[in-house]
């Protein structure tokens, strides 16, 4: 068998590979590993103001030296007074206090983390948790003078790495990070490889919808976007030299304006809700964009994410390549991608979606909770935008500790949805909101960790329609039956290694109606549940797709193809 894992393990060997050589490479300066442990930041700033004290001086006219100056765990890009000098000088003052104060603090937000983050934890894309700014940094590797480098925001380069303080680590810089202040349309069109790109941007109107700042809705979900944007080149091998040549193709009305003009869908065909970053697209099957009821789909292929790749009726239908090196480009509104090749809005086929219950975008922005082994969070219903249920209790996510004696650390991703006392009045029922789903007809599967203390009979919806089969969540495992006998049943063993702590049960078949995000329910018909009921994923597996394979690791990110 072959275990394919997914780009945050695949892209983390790699960076690790490339920060050994780093250290080994530099035998010119020994890297400090570790400090004082009773200096905090600003301490140890202040002790070694020889290279830092611009940097300090930052601190101090925005009043943040204080406070990381308090016991806490934050993460310090820490940029030398040299790259300090630079920036002034770009910015044509001769202080940091000629610099406007809300700029100035903004700018120093965005070199703080609030956790510890080790370079051999960073991956090759955003770093999990935002800066105290708002936005990600993003982390990559680069060969100079025959050495290599952590970059930070593909130009800043890491000079010396890890050093321990009190409260946090820090990681010296040689080149002050800057804030992405222009708007994905501001973005574009000062990008003189995107002219034609822009062009189209604004012969449809959408130039304007990427240039409003961010805003929030009542849910607190925001107006970020996602641009997969083609350069002059790639629309000239696909024989587009200008904006006729596009109208011609693709303005079927003659009116790139209307939302229905083909052109308007080419452009909004690459356009995505959210801030989705590579690392982000890699682990999602498929995405809306704002082409009506259009999706895109991601696949992640060795290193590289492909644009709508798939295999249909025996025939593997190549996908796009986005162009890794030059994406995960930050605005103030979103971020660009760049694609190697020209692409159409696609005829979709139903896919798997994989539904980590635990995967909600606010539990995610808990960096330091989210998949982190050993913690635990109990949410309201008002903390969550895509989950409801009728009453005041909360609702528990368990990043499992490693070695935990219940095996609930062997869940897919190592986390599981917690609902205390799942029955009347007590969380129930509980309704998600599904990732996007392809139209189509899909088998559902529940899997979830055993609990003879749990409830015996849940009935779980579908958009409100009831599915045929009802899970009891105290029924084991069965760790010996034949696969496909087991499957036949309605059960299978959905992770590996397999424990009989943990069964999967199909809970009937769906006709998905439209393409976009539906409703899933879970009602405890019975009152006797007096304890935690733990669930891992819900699979939609189309109806022609292997039920069995690819299980999920136990334990971990990957997928296990047969």
């Amino acid at each position: 068998m072959k275990n394919l894992f997914n780009l945050h393990n695949l892209l983390r060997l790699t960076l690790t590979v490339v920060v050994t050589i780093f250290v080994l490479n530099c035998t010119s300066e020994k890297f400090k590993e570790s400090t004082d442990e009773t200096l905090n930041i600003t301490e140890f700033l202040k002790a070694n103001e020889a290279d830092y004290s611009l940097f300090l001086d930052i601190l101090e006219v925005t009043n943040y030296a204080s406070f990381m100056n308090t016991y806490g765990t934050y993460t310090l890009f820490l940029p030398t007074n040299e790259a300090v000098t630079n920036l002034l000088n770009e910015l044509g003052v001769s202080s940091v206090k000629d610099i406007p104060l809300e700029d100035l603090k903004e700018l120093a937000k965005l070199h703080i983390l609030p956790e510890t983050v080790n370079t051999t934890s960073f991956t090759d894309g955003k770093i999990a948790s935002p800066s105290l700014q708002g936005q990600f940094l993003i982390t990559g590797a680069t060969f100079l003078d025959g050495a290599s480098s952590i970059t930070i925001n593909k130009e800043s380069r890491i000079t010396k790495s890890n050093i321990i303080v009190g409260n946090g680590i820090i990681h010296v810089l040689d080149k002050v990070l800057r804030v992405a202040n222009k708007t994905l349309a501001k973005s574009i069109e000062e990008d003189s490889s995107l002219t034609l790109f822009t062009e189209a941007l604004k012969a449809t109107g959408w130039y304007d919808k990427l240039d409003l700042p961010v805003t929030y809705d009542k849910d607190s979900i925001s107006s970020h976007l996602t641009v997969l944007v083609q350069t002059n080149e790639v629309f000239q091998n696909s024989g587009f030299n200008t904006l006729d040549d596009l109208k011609t193709r693709y303005s079927h009305l003659n009116d790139p304006m209307n939302p229905l003009d083909s052109l308007n869908l080419f452009v909004a065909y690459r356009i995505l809700p959210g801030l989705n970053y590579l690392a982000d697209l890699a682990v999602t099957p498929a995405a809306l964009t704002k082409a009506p009821l259009e999706v895109i789909s991601f696949k992640l292929v060795s290193d590289s994410i492909l644009i709508n790749q798939e295999t249909f009726n025996g025939i593997l239908e190549k996908g796009v390549e986005i162009n890794r090196s030059t994406s995960d480009v930050t605005a103030s509104n979103g971020v660009l991608h760049f694609v190697k090749e020209n692409f159409f809005i696609k005829k979709r086929f139903p896919l798997p979606v994989y539904f980590d219950l635990g995967d909600q975008p606010e539990i995610r922005q808990l960096s330091s909770v989210f998949r982190k082994p050993g913690n635990f969070v109990s949410l309201k219903k008002s903390e969550l935008s895509g989950v409801d249920w009728p009453d005041d209790q909360s609702l528990g996510y368990l990043a499992a500790e490693i070695g935990n004696g219940a095996y609930l650390d062997r869940a897919w991703h190592g986390d599981v949805i917690e609902l205390a006392r799942f029955r009347n009045g007590f969380l129930d029922p509980i309704t998600f909101d599904t990732p996007v789903i392809i139209k189509g007809k899909y088998k559902v599967w529940v899997s979830y960790r055993t609990n003879e203390r749990s409830s015996a009979a849940t009935q779980v919806s579908f958009n409100g329609e009831p599915l045929s089969r009802m899970i009891n969540f105290r029924e084991y495992g069965n760790t010996t039956e034949p696969e496909r006998v087991l499957e036949s049943q309605g059960y299978k063993r959905h992770i590996q290694p397999s424990t009989n702590r943990f069964n999967c049960r199909l809970v009937g078949i769906v006709d998905v109606p439209t393409t976009g995000r539906h409703k899933l329910t879970f009602e405890a018909i019975q009152d006797s549940s007096n304890g935690q009921t733990w669930i891992d994923i819900v699979e939609f597996r189309p109806l022609d797709m292997d039920q069995l394979y690819p299980k999920f690791q136990a334990g971990g990110d990957g997928l296990i193809y047969e």
